[in-house]
């Protein structure tokens, strides 16, 4: 099987937008022999990952969550921050949960890539 690299320019678009269109990509459904149980998917390259455009105050107000397991182990970071530190790590939270959930998941946010 042969799979194809797709380039995306993400510049004044918003992410969630940006995700489906990613995430179709990724499982192979723009393809006419597309299957649920087989990875077919291609390749995708985000490119400018710094220009994507952000609605409302969801910079100051989204937040992520990630949990240890343990009492009083609930830790959040502001998506203003995340996108600071890492601006391809928001896109690929929205891409990763948009994915079904399955087998075949980790595989296929593999192909994510990004360029600035």
């Amino acid at each position: 099987m042969e799979r194809k690299t797709y380039k995306i320019d993400v510049s004044d678009r918003s992410p969630g937008r940006v995700a489906t269109e990613v995430v179709n990509l990724l499982r192979g459904k723009n393809k006419p022999d597309f299957v649920y149980n087989e990875d077919k998917g291609s390749f995708v390259e985000i490119e400018n990952i710094k220009n994507l455009k952000f609605t409302g105050k969801k910079l100051d107000q989204k937040k992520y969550y990630k949990y240890s397991g343990y009492p009083g182990g609930l830790k959040e970071k502001v998506m203003g921050d995340v996108f600071k530190e890492n601006p391809g790590e928001v896109l690929k939270k929205a891409v990763y949960k948009m994915l079904p959930k399955n087998k075949l998941r980790k595989e296929m946010i593999k192909r994510l890539s990004f360029k600035s």
